[in-house]
């Protein structure tokens, strides 16, 4: 049973099944969509006897890795926080935070939504976006270089749109951090846990500052600054 269920699951064209699949579920509930790609992602993990460098995790966590994820999640985070993010609100409005809003100020909700981002959110999302989704469709269109940066957008463009809750500022927002994130696992196809650490320390800075109730404090530095 374990190998026809891998077999199956494996076959190239079960990527884009999934994927087509998945958003049905969010008729249900927006977060199905997100663990029912999950689910397929960890029953091929289990059938290949946890080869987790299918995914892309074929590096450990190094001194050098922290750091360097440490550095692009501040400069990604400030970039879009003083160059991105205020175009988006100045076009479509400020994104629809209403789901994280209870945190400020709150330490306990502060604590439990950090433990389920770095769960879900860091961990859990890379995996399927960037481990699943993006190799499995690079995989599937030839595995080029040209296949791996139509991958990357296909699945940002996936992701945004998963994040639809957020508004339209929250979707642009999303896909755009997306693209760079699965550029950089283009760079590094084979080191996943990168992008984990990547994007736990940029939601870690976001979810903080909220906390702190000094989410704008980058925007105000900016206007007072100019």
């Amino acid at each position: 049973m374990k190998t026809k269920i891998y077999n199956y699951l494996t076959k190239p064209y079960i990527v884009i099944l999934t994927m087509l699949i998945a958003p049905i579920f969010g008729f249900i509930d927006r977060n199905f969509v997100f663990f029912f790609g999950l689910g397929v992602a960890f029953l091929i993990l289990w059938g290949s006897n946890s080869d987790w460098s299918r995914f892309g995790i074929g590096k450990k966590i190094t001194k050098i890795t922290l750091i360097k994820s440490l550095v692009i999640a501040l400069v990604t985070y400030v970039g879009f926080s003083v160059m991105i993010d205020p175009i988006l609100e100045h076009c479509f409005g400020s994104p629809n935070l209403s789901s994280i809003e209870d945190i400020r100020g709150n330490l306990l909700g502060y604590i439990v939504i950090m433990i389920i981002m770095w769960v879900f959110a860091a961990f859990g999302e890379e995996f399927l976006f960037r481990g699943y989704y993006m190799k499995g469709l690079a995989e599937l269109l030839g595995n080029s270089n040209y296949s791996w940066l139509l991958a990357a957008i296909i699945t940002s463009l996936y992701f945004g749109l998963s994040h639809a809750y957020q508004g339209t500022t929250g979707m642009i927002s999303v896909f755009l951090w997306s693209l760079l994130i699965s550029i950089l696992f283009n760079k590094n196809r084979n080191n996943l846990l990168l992008l984990v650490l990547v994007h736990g320390f940029n939601d870690s800075i976001g979810l903080t500052l909220i906390y702190l109730n000094k989410d704008s404090i980058i925007s105000e530095f900016i206007q007072q600054s100019f």
